[in-house]
């Protein structure tokens, strides 16, 4: 049987003014950023649900039996805000469920956490992305910093590899370029497994917290940071596959 996998955020919309001399139009289009993850994943032992951003605000569970569905829950360029202020509370100043402590408790319990890096993780662009302090936070095998954590590398950056690991077994040698990641510090119960190389900062980390697991990759799974080289790099879905196994592995 297949394990569940639910996929959050990874999606937006974009808007345009076109100027034509004197006249004007604007135009608005939808872009999802899961399209190679979930193609790399077809035919494997998971099945993914994807969850664009504007649907989370409302359709990410509101109590802990509801997320227990899942095997794993990844967050994917999605900031806090979208998870904290349900409409209900948003527009209706109505109390509603914290959704990022039932992702903790989600995880204390057993369950499984990814987060992946871009410009509405960990702490962001601008620092919105929000998640420094936060219950979310705490599970993870990294700290978030208190600023934009942005590093761009348009000159491309590799991955380093730093330790043995089963999430790194059959991945080839030849990683291909990256084009930037999110910064952030480990924390101290933590295992890094890849840096960038040349720096400190982790790009591969996982942690076992109380009876679940996380694991995070602090750059993309497509583009802009991840670029078509990366995906379909022969290692590709290798990498995703190898996640989530050691994720969804039980003692």
């Amino acid at each position: 049987m297949q394990k569940k996998v639910l996929l959050v955020g990874e999606s937006w919309t974009s808007t345009s003014t076109h100027v034509k001399g004197f006249d004007q139009f604007a135009t608005a289009t939808w872009h999802s950023g899961a399209v190679d993850f979930m193609a790399a994943l077809q035919e494997s032992d998971y099945a993914i649900t994807h969850m664009p951003a504007h649907a989370a605000a409302t359709e990410f569970p509101l109590e802990l039996e509801a997320l227990q569905q899942w095997d794993v829950i990844i967050l994917s360029d999605i900031g806090a805000n979208t998870l904290l202020l349900h409409p209900d509370t948003w527009m209706k100043s109505r109390r509603t469920p914290n959704r990022l402590k039932l992702i903790h408790d989600y995880v204390a319990a057993g369950g499984a956490l990814m987060m992946i890096g871009g410009y509405y993780s960990f702490q962001g662009i601008n620092g919105g992305a929000r998640y420094r302090n936060t219950l979310v936070e705490k599970v993870l095998p990294v700290r978030c910093l208190a600023w934009d954590d942005r590093i761009e590398t348009p000159e491309g950056s590799y991955a380093e590899v730093t330790a043995s690991h089963k999430v790194l077994t059959g991945i080839p040698d030849d990683w291909p370029w990256l084009l930037g990641y999110n910064e952030v510090e480990m924390q101290p119960e933590g295992t890094l497994l890849a840096t960038v190389a040349g720096t400190t900062h982790p790009l591969l980390a996982v942690r076992e917290y109380q009876q679940g697991r996380s694991l995070v990759w602090t750059s993309d799974m497509s583009a802009h940071w991840l670029p078509e080289e990366f995906s379909q790099w022969k290692g590709y879905r290798q990498l995703w596959l190898n996640c989530l196994d050691w994720l969804t592995e039980r003692a």
